[in-house]
């Protein structure tokens, strides 16, 4: 199956991506780890990639847009997420699929509140050595500050103080509500209320996916 997971941040794409796919049996393509992944391979796209990074700009669309359609041609099934983020990018994938031969099995939004975002997201931790996350409410470390698995620091990202999330939140649903009319009216567009646990949205999402595969 080819899927698409979109939905706001904090909403839980990363987890459940991740779980998702390993249930079906898909690549996933999570849209930030295809680039970390080519700016440390110093391939030709990361390397572009790495010098709008680093100059604090958006990565353009035609190069992102590559970039998926290089794993694409890859791989057997995949679950995208964190892509597309506009509309644009939504019709750059429609034509790269056209191209390919391939279709959309299910394209899935992910929606929760304001204040279940904001909860989920302020409260996250990384780890500065191996990048392993953790929650302080959800997964907390053993040992405050610390790492359960390299003894590394924890850390928060700037952009995941409430302040800084707050204006992300916003810009997010500015760029999604056209994205949403773009995918509402496909058959295979299916809508998933995230604020429950993480097993929760799990067992929704997997209804979702047998319905469309159904």
């Amino acid at each position: 199956m080819n899927l698409l997971l979109f939905g706001p941040p904090g909403v839980g794409k990363g987890t459940q991506g991740q779980r998702l796919a390993r249930e079906l049996g898909v690549a996933h393509l999570a849209m930030g780890d295809l680039l970390r992944e080519a700016v440390r391979q110093g391939t030709e796209a990361g390397k572009k990639a790495k010098a709008y990074m680093e100059a604090g700009e958006l990565v353009p669309d035609e190069l992102v847009v590559r970039m998926i359609e290089d794993k694409i041609r890859n791989v057997s099934g995949f679950l995208l997420d964190g892509f597309p983020r506009n509309v644009p990018q939504a019709e750059a994938l429609d034509a790269m699929l056209d191209r390919l031969g391939l279709r959309l099995d299910a394209i899935i939004f992910m929606d929760a509140s304001e204040e279940t975002l904001l909860q989920r997201l302020s409260g996250r931790l990384i780890c500065r050595a191996c990048g392993f996350g953790f929650h302080r409410h959800y997964s907390p470390p053993k040992i405050s500050g610390v790492c359960d698995h390299c003894g590394g620091e924890l850390y928060q990202r700037e952009d995941d103080r409430e302040e800084v999330i707050a204006g992300r939140l916003r810009v997010y649903r500015e760029q999604t509500t056209p994205l949403l009319s773009y995918y509402s009216k496909r058959p295979v567009f299916g809508k998933v209320d995230a604020n429950g646990a993480p097993d929760e949205v799990y067992e929704k999402l997997l209804e979702v996916v047998k319905q469309a595969d159904g």
